[in-house]
């Protein structure tokens, strides 16, 4: 009986795997990075911007700061959790309007009442629900806590009735259309449509003074940094991961044990205080809060800024969302009467050849630059490397 003689290894030399990199090495690498991108902002943000901008443009830069700050919590809620908010310009005006407020009550002359009250003359004295807001101490939380509670208390009903995809966007574009109609109606204790306008003063500063409005960019550009440091440690937590967990896979999130309904009612909570937030210092940094500024299409808005810069990560909702702003005032300027239909043409144009937003374009040289090299090294598939080494030909 003839011995079987086993075929000899081949010759083929195999590639030495790369020496992984140790979890301390990679993790320290990541916080020197996000170190230095926050370095990087905050130089861009304190130095650069106030040397290099007149007082209107930098007041018009404390603008999109604001903006920006709504683009962080709905690429918490939208790019992370999946949900389509299409009504944070409901939060953003609670902020506005708490903020405004309380500086219209300590501008306020005698009698304590604001000016539009006195001019429209239906009231004769200040209404019970704006008492409160005469105090610092309740305006300045209220201003975050209240979206925050309304969002909560919207949340609650709809995620456990399960209400998502484009119900639920439909369901909170028409909250903000029933909170401008609100505004509206109550004219003698809202200002209407005009809104509170005419704030002069910021807790004793005045408005009118560029010194004061510096000040005021300046702490619009602080709070953004901390919003976005926020935001990265929630990506970064457990909770981020369960986050997109539930975007991807809710039913399966719910067989593991896991309220999906929970974990979702905590980003949209967090994105309403951001928007909360904002909208607080957008009052100062323009000096007028209207149903204008709040209603369908500011929300609308909001999404195209996120949705041009990339919902998905961290800097693209901030970046896309100024940058969408600043392309507004630019094409407003140059083109008054066809303005949006370019905003709307450069929308369906990201959506349609970068779903990704903008910030996909640095993934995407990264990947054809990955390929260039491997195809230059000689590198194949992990299938015909695999046939080549037992010499079989590939399939």
């Amino acid at each position: 009986m003839t011995a079987v003689t086993p075929a000899p290894p081949s010759t083929a030399v195999r590639p030495t795997p790369a020496s992984p990199v140790p979890p301390g090495r990679s993790s320290r690498r990541s916080r020197l990075r996000t170190a230095a991108g926050f370095a990087f902002g905050a130089a861009l943000l304190f130095a650069v911007a106030p040397l290099a901008l007149s007082d209107f443009r930098l007041a018009l830069l404390a603008k999109y700061l604001c903006v920006a700050m709504v683009a962080v919590g709905i690429g918490i809620a939208w790019g992370r959790g999946g949900m389509l908010t299409l009504g944070q310009g409901v939060f953003f005006g609670l902020g506005g309007y708490a903020m405004a407020m309380h500086l219209k009550l300590a501008d306020a002359g005698p009698g304590g009442m604001p000016d539009f009250m006195q001019l429209y003359g239906q009231l004769d004295e200040l209404p019970l629900w704006w008492r409160p807001f005469a105090s610092p101490w309740f305006a300045l939380p209220a201003t975050v806590l209240l979206p925050m509670a309304v969002a909560f208390g919207l949340g609650s009903l709809v995620f456990r009735r399960r209400v998502r995809g484009a119900y639920f966007a439909i369901l909170s574009q028409a909250l903000a259309a029933a909170m401008v109609i609100l505004l509206i109606g109550q004219q003698g204790t809202t200002g209407g449509t005009n809104g509170l306008t005419d704030i002069k003063g910021f807790f004793g500063y005045d408005l009118d003074d560029p010194v004061n409005q510096r000040m005021v960019y300046f702490i619009i550009a602080g709070l953004l940094l901390a919003l976005l440091a926020l935001a990265r440690q929630l990506m970064q937590s457990r909770y981020g991961e369960l986050l997109v967990a539930v975007r991807d896979g809710e039913e399966r999130v719910r067989f593991l044990g896991y309220d999906p309904a929970s974990v979702k009612l905590v980003a949209y909570v967090v994105a309403a205080g951001m928007a909360g937030l904002a909208g607080a210092l957008f009052v100062p940094a323009v000096g007028i809060i209207s149903p204008a500024l709040i209603g369908i299409v500011p929300s609308i808005e909001f999404v195209i800024g996120v949705a041009v810069g990339g919902r998905a990560t961290l800097l693209g909702p901030v970046l896309g969302a100024v940058a969408v702003a600043w392309a507004r005032t630019a094409l407003s300027e140059r083109f008054p009467g066809t303005w949006t239909y370019l905003q709307g043409l450069l929308f369906v144009v990201v959506v349609a050849f970068l779903p990704g937003g903008l910030a996909s374009l640095w993934a995407l040289a990264r990947r054809r630059e990955g390929g260039a090299k491997a195809r230059g090294r000689g590198w194949l598939p992990t299938g015909r490397r695999r046939a080549e080494r037992a010499e079989v030909p590939a399939a």
